[in-house]
């Protein structure tokens, strides 16, 4: 399976129509270079506030709630373009309307044949706790797709084992990680956090970044960090657990990932975090005993 994940630059539409133009040259160039899987940053939808003026863009609060009238559009642009170009689509994620004042950073998946889920983020960062209007999700989804499970880790998310770990044992083997961070510790984070996770799985990490500057956005103001696809570190699997990365390049980074290969390569794994998970749950292994030295 080609799965791609984008290195996206932060544009400035005037309007919705300029932002699907936009998301159809990407994911039609994605599907011309025979991607599966097209996977956008997350915040995507934040780009769309630059639709309503300066003044909204700047203050996120009235970003989050001028963008909730183009909802409808987003889901229908991204339904019709997952039928049109044959991908199983994630277009990172739009920060939805809970009520009460309140939101959610959902990140939605549209299938070439129809279907739409989503997966909300579940864990909030320092910024979305200060931001006082974000709320984290409530539940945690994985998705059967021709044959191919797999989960998604919003940013932060991907940085704690046991969800993604819950998500593995109900059978993913690909984790979706739409990401946006405007620092390299946070860029480094989220790196650190899709390799661990797909060393402690055993299974494939697909990570899209945010790039460039936005000073007009409240949330979208700086960006860094690489796209990348990555897996196991073990025989047959890259030894830097990388299979592919932007490298700096803004775009799509496209690779195959070998599902069965990575199934076949538990037969002769050098480590099997995935496999030896539980003896963490000995029962002496559940708290630490503290020994005086002195």
């Amino acid at each position: 399976m080609k799965v791609a994940v984008a290195r996206y630059p932060i544009g400035r539409p005037a309007r919705f129509d300029d932002f699907a133009e936009t998301q159809r040259r990407w994911l039609r160039e994605a599907a011309a270079a025979g991607a599966d899987i097209a996977v956008l940053p997350e915040y995507l939808s934040l780009e769309l506030a630059a639709a309503f003026g300066a003044e909204v863009g700047e203050r996120l609060e009235a970003s989050l709630s001028a963008i909730q009238s183009l909802r409808a559009d987003w889901i229908a642009l991204f339904a019709e373009l997952a039928r049109e170009t044959g991908l199983l689509v994630q277009p990172g994620t739009f920060l939805v309307d809970a009520g009460g004042g309140r939101y959610r950073n959902r990140a939605d998946v549209f299938a070439p044949e129809g279907g739409h889920a989503w997966q909300d983020k579940l864990q909030l960062t320092g910024f979305e706790k200060g931001a006082g209007t974000l709320d984290g999700g409530d539940a945690l989804q994985v998705f059967d797709y021709r044959g191919l499970r797999f989960g998604v880790a919003v940013c932060y998310d991907i940085e704690f084992p046991l969800p993604v770990r819950a998500q593995a044992e109900a059978g993913a083997r690909l984790i979706l990680a739409p990401s946006c961070t405007d620092t390299e510790a946070g860029a480094t984070r989220v790196r650190v956090g899709c390799l661990a996770r797909a060393l402690e799985n055993r299974c494939f990490v697909a990570q899209a970044v945010t790039a460039g500057e936005a000073p007009w956005s409240a949330a979208l103001d700086v960006n860094t960090g690489e796209a990348a696809l990555y897996a196991p570190m073990d025989v047959g699997l890259p030894a830097d657990g990388v299979v592919a990365s932007s490298a700096g390049r803004d775009g799509w980074t496209i690779a195959r990932l070998d599902l069965a290969g990575l199934e076949a390569s538990r037969a002769r794994a050098q480590v099997a975090n995935d496999r030896d998970w539980p003896g963490q749950r000995l029962p002496a292994l559940q708290a630490a005993r503290v020994s005086r030295l002195g």
